[in-house]
């Protein structure tokens, strides 16, 4: 079933003159009434009136990270400061917080799309949806919370910590849908065990998963272990929260980006060049919709690709692939590009491995060296050194012949690479200690 199907189903001829008209009226808005667009339009030789089609996107600078933080707290706000409903901030830690405000109307539009979202994954009114995402500050928690409501679905407000807790109340209340990071879930299961709590016993069907990059063999190791099915969700604070964009059920074959909402575009993160469909690159967000804090192509750092082939959900927004990395979270090593994301995938696809690892980036002397510890599985546990080496060799030997880049690698022993309740902590940069 489709939450908006009347939307959600919009052919394209329809979907982008819709597009086009909402464009228009928030270009002309943000130039009137945000003094940083005014001037970086200005500094751009475009005006508004310069917009006629789609394809004049490109005319338009971008917006970055940095110029939220430069304009907070309230410096890019298009509304008086009267009409902002709701205020939320980013942890600020790699600089200095952003802040995001919204209006009633963006609260209301915010909720939808998380029913949307709902509703793709599998979910219903008759759900019970164990929210593990953070209340608070952090957009995750009530985007959730809202959208379930919405959808007319019981909402267990849980936020995060507690696991043990958590792995009681997914019993105790029989819900039937979890939000979290899937790094968290795994989490859930290893504790749910220990407590006697098997979760493909439970009730629990689905799982919407998002806030860090995962893998496809991730994936498949939450299902089985869960006994659920795994979607994935994207979202970002600075354009709206989680509900960007998500998988439907059916075909779990990339998310479907609200595009009544946002508009999206695919660019090379070195040069800002567009990149025609298919071609991974940068996504680069549009907020079509958004009263409080409209944003013009905000650049999310976030690599990815997009399909406009139709899916056979019936939906015909634009499909963007799993978002593989962020540009500015790539490691250079002795010249070669590494993702996080693709060594995971290594290890998740070597047996007798568990899925919690981390990669140490060092130096010694004037080169950087990578160095990646993983648990060994318990079932595959052994105290002999060299069979414990011959696996050590043969994960090199694979992240070389993949990745064309040395690393050395560290098994170590099950549950010693330390947990989180949020986002996994995946990559530790060491070359700046002594």
């Amino acid at each position: 079933m489709i939450f908006d199907v009347d939307m959600e189903t919009l052919p394209r001829d329809e979907l982008e003159p819709l597009q086009l008209t909402r464009l228009k009226s928030l270009v002309e808005r943000v130039y009137y009434t945000v003094p940083f667009y005014k001037k970086k339009f200005d500094e751009a030789g475009v005006h508004p009136s310069d917009i006629h089609h789609l394809s004049d996107l490109k005319l338009l600078p971008f917006t970055m990270k940095q110029d939220m933080r430069d304009n907070a707290p309230f410096g890019l706000f298009a509304v008086p400061k009267d009409n902002v409903v709701r205020l939320h901030s980013s942890s600020g830690t790699t600089g200095k917080a952003t802040v995001v405000g919204y209006t009633k109307r963006d609260v209301r539009n915010w909720a939808k799309l998380m029913a949307r979202s709902f509703m793709a994954a599998g979910a219903t009114h008759r759900d019970v949806v164990h929210n593990a995402y953070g209340y608070g500050l952090f957009t995750g928690g009530l985007g959730a919370h809202y959208g379930a409501e919405e959808l007319g679905a019981t909402i267990v407000p849980v936020s995060g910590g507690g696991t043990k807790r958590q792995a009681g109340l997914l019993r105790d209340f029989g819900s039937t849908v979890i939000c979290c990071t899937p790094s968290f879930a795994l989490y859930l299961y290893e504790v749910g065990l220990e407590t006697g709590i098997n979760f493909r016993e439970l009730p629990l069907r689905i799982g919407i998963f998002g806030a860090e990059p995962w893998t496809d063999t991730m994936r498949r190791d939450i299902e089985d272990k869960l006994g659920i099915t795994a979607i994935d969700i994207y979202g970002l604070s600075e354009i709206m929260g989680p509900g960007v964009a998500i998988e439907c059920h059916e075909a779990q074959d990339g998310l479907h980006l609200m595009e009544d909402h946002f508009l999206v575009e695919i660019i090379d993160p070195i040069t800002g060049e567009q990149l025609p469909p298919g071609t991974t690159g940068e996504l680069v967000i549009t907020t079509l919709t958004k009263e409080a804090q409209p944003l013009i192509r905000y650049r999310t750092r976030d690599i990815t690709s997009l399909n406009y082939v139709p899916c056979k959900c019936g939906r015909t927004f634009v499909r963007m692939k799993r978002v593989t990395g962020r540009s500015d979270d790539m490691l250079i090593i002795r010249g070669v590009n590494v993702f996080p994301s693709q060594i995971e995938t290594i290890l998740l696809e070597t047996k007798g491995l568990a899925p919690h690892y981390q990669i140490l980036v060092k130096r010694e002397g004037p080169l950087d060296m990578l160095e990646v510890q993983v648990e060994v599985d318990e079932s595959f546990f052994s105290d002999e050194i060299k069979g414990l080496q011959q696996l050590e060799s043969k994960i090199s030997k694979n992240i070389k012949e993949f990745l064309g880049v040395t690393a050395k690698v560290k098994l170590v022993e099950p549950k010693t690479i330390q947990r989180s309740e949020g986002k996994a902590k995946r990559v530790v940069d060491l070359r700046g200690q002594s």
